[in-house]
């Protein structure tokens, strides 16, 4: 059985529906939001992974660039630029036969190390070209300061033409974009120019890096950051990295909202694993499409904001909003995708009805004031004995929220940098990499544990997946139940005529 003929994607839409109309209402036009959690889901069903194989047309599916930081402070203490190159040539290692790679090496600028400086385009792995990759890994030296911006775009320019759909860029870094005042391309530039040619992770090693920078440069190029607390566990984590990504199953998935008449997308931003916001990236008629990329077998969750004026709407009804629905762009393979699923809203003059909120809503509110509370922990942290009061309560602030969110990875790392267990206050002698694992701990979400098999519940908020109904004359689509369309004809669908 083919990689392709395994690959199913699943959507839920999550969402409480009633929204409040009058009596809160400041007059007609005032709008409200509405909050739904989309989960999209990739099962490959244990098959192997696109990336390790190669396209219909013969070419690889893989084109993949390491990016080494060989700045002067990756010699203090040498034991950096050791882990590197360990890392770097484990990485090559993995590399299935006829992937497309290159190492890059940066400080003031970037250069090739592999296939060379003279030589145009990619490597093709192979034994040879793994050897000599890591032939020239091993000789690098350090020397100079740290320009990411131009790294990234020298990686952009390897991988601007070559066909293969999985494009991916895997960057470390000690450092603090010290030198990008006097690049030749800032980092914000590079990103601008980057943004959706190539998914990059981030990593950084050593005591003097900066979890916000990597941070920015993941959230941008679709990635993920990280970072080891010892330079001997480098080369697991990359071996773990370069594993997942032979794993990818679908280079991009796009999210399509068509919205109803009279709503508004505010808002799409991924929040599990990870907050990242979705631009708009086109669409057809009313449709907008959000892309999102690089998809192994996973389950992500996207916060979708709706803004629509109650004026003259019904009560009471299941009226759409929106309509999702997910595409995959063709890369050669067929991909069996879910139907498209309403977004609902049901207006109401109740203050009970309308004071519920989704789970997946709450869940990333919570998170949300968690990361905030560790950023202002780690502000009152840098004033000093002065900040010492403030940090302390931001820091039991945030250990109740990640206790809230039954979160264990964030709940440990938080005691990392409590003084003794449930004392709320910060350990004396830490020291600022400390705060920068916390704040990479911080950025990262999990959804809820879903219940364990018992009894029957009651009957979940959200309608049924296949319990849909379709409009015959606007194409509407809602559930199963509705009486009248919430579309544009507005029309009765079920029961006696009006």
């Amino acid at each position: 059985m083919t990689v392709a003929e395994e690959i199913e994607v699943t959507l839920e839409v999550g969402q409480d529906k009633d929204l409040a109309a009058e009596p809160y209402a400041r007059g007609a036009g005032v709008e409200r939001e509405m909050h739904a959690i989309l989960e999209i889901g990739v099962r490959g069903h244990g098959g192997a992974g696109l990336a390790q194989g190669r396209t219909p047309g013969g070419g690889p599916a893989l084109a993949e660039v390491l990016i080494v930081d060989t700045s002067r402070s990756m010699l203090f203490p040498p034991a950096k630029l050791h882990a590197a190159k360990d890392a770097t040539a484990a990485a090559v290692r993995l590399l299935p036969e006829g992937t497309a790679f290159a190492v890059l090496r940066g400080h003031f600028h970037a250069a090739v190390v592999h296939p060379g400086p003279d030589q145009p385009g990619l490597a093709v792995a192979g034994p040879g070209e793994r050897a000599a990759a890591s032939r020239a890994v091993r000789i690098l030296d350090a020397d100079g300061g740290t320009a990411i911006g131009t790294w990234l775009d020298l990686a952009r320019r390897l991988l601007k033409d070559h066909p293969a759909p999985v494009k991916h860029v895997l960057l470390l870094t000690d450092g603090r974009n010290e030198h990008d005042d006097r690049a030749a391309m800032t980092l914000e530039t590079a990103l601008d120019a980057c943004e959706g040619r190539f998914v990059c992770d981030a990593w950084g090693i050593g005591d003097d890096w900066d979890a916000e920078l990597l941070l920015r440069i993941t959230r941008r190029l679709h990635g993920r950051a990280g970072a080891v607390r010892e330079e001997t566990e480098l080369t697991g984590a990359y071996e773990e990295l370069i594993t997942g990504l032979l794993g990818t199953a679908v280079p991009e998935l796009r999210i399509r909202l068509t919205p109803t008449p009279g709503t508004v997308v505010r808002r799409v931003k991924q929040v599990v694993p990870g907050e990242q916001e979705l631009p708009p990236a086109g669409g057809t008629g009313r449709g907008t499409e959000y892309v999102t990329r690089a998809w192994g077998e996973e389950v992500r969750h996207f916060q979708v904001v709706l803004a629509a004026d109650p004026t003259g709407r019904e009560r009471g009804e299941d009226l759409q909003l929106a309509a999702v629905e997910v595409a995959v762009p063709d890369f050669g393979h067929p991909v069996r995708l879910p139907r498209p699923r309403p977004v609902l809203v049901r207006w109401t003059d109740s203050p009970l009805d309308a004071s519920r909120r989704h789970p997946g809503v709450h869940r990333q509110d919570l998170y949300q004031q968690a990361s905030a509370a560790v950023a202002r922990a780690y502000r009152a942290w840098l004033r000093g004995a002065d900040g010492r009061a403030v940090a302390d309560r931001e820091l039991a602030r945030a250990l109740r929220l990640a206790g809230d969110l039954g979160d264990p990875q964030l709940l440990d790392a938080l005691r990392r940098i409590e003084d003794t267990p449930d004392a709320g206050r910060i350990r004396a002698g830490l020291k600022d990499v400390d705060w920068q694992h916390l704040i990479l701990s911080s950025a990262l979400t999990t959804p809820p544990r879903r219940p364990a098999a018992g009894p029957p519940s009651a009957p979940d908020v959200r309608p049924a997946a296949d319990a849909l109904v379709e409009c015959p004359d606007c194409g509407w689509l809602g559930p199963a139940d509705s009486v009248y369309c919430g579309g544009e004809c507005g029309r009765r669908l079920n029961g006696p005529p009006a």
